[in-house]
């Protein structure tokens, strides 16, 4: 369930970018799409991001910047060790210079270069670039 409104609210993104809008809204959310976001966020594919009413429902709001060409989450479990995930990282992104591999891990959720330097394995979540 948790993929499939991370997955629906990365679509909306990409398809807020492609129109050239200034901000896409989300709806509903859930703590990994704010550290999905949060990655995106400190690697520069979007500018900012607000939360609005955790509790229930909720609605992010994220300011683009116009740099995300693609997103993607993997709705089924694909358990990768920290040895493999540059052998991953080559396979999923179109090249070596850009993009981000999302892995949920025992220390949270890093991006695939975070993981490396912590030597940690995990879940992946998906991809940007």
């Amino acid at each position: 369930m948790g993929r499939r409104i991370l997955n629906e609210a990365l679509s909306k993104l990409v398809n807020a970018e492609k129109r050239g809008f200034a901000t896409a809204q989300l709806q509903p959310i859930s703590t990994v799409m704010a550290s999905f976001l949060n990655i995106m966020k400190k690697r520069g594919y979007i500018k900012d991001f607000q939360v609005y009413d955790p509790q229930r429902v909720g609605k992010i709001t994220v300011e683009l910047q116009g740099r995300v060409n693609h997103c993607r989450v993997l709705t089924y479990r694909q358990d990768i060790k920290a040895h493999e995930i540059e052998k991953y990282r080559i396979r999923a992104l179109p090249t070596r210079q850009w993009g981000y591999v999302v892995i949920t891990t025992p220390n949270g959720v890093l991006d695939h270069e975070e993981a490396i330097q912590q030597n940690v394995g995990g879940q992946v979540i998906g991809y940007f670039y």
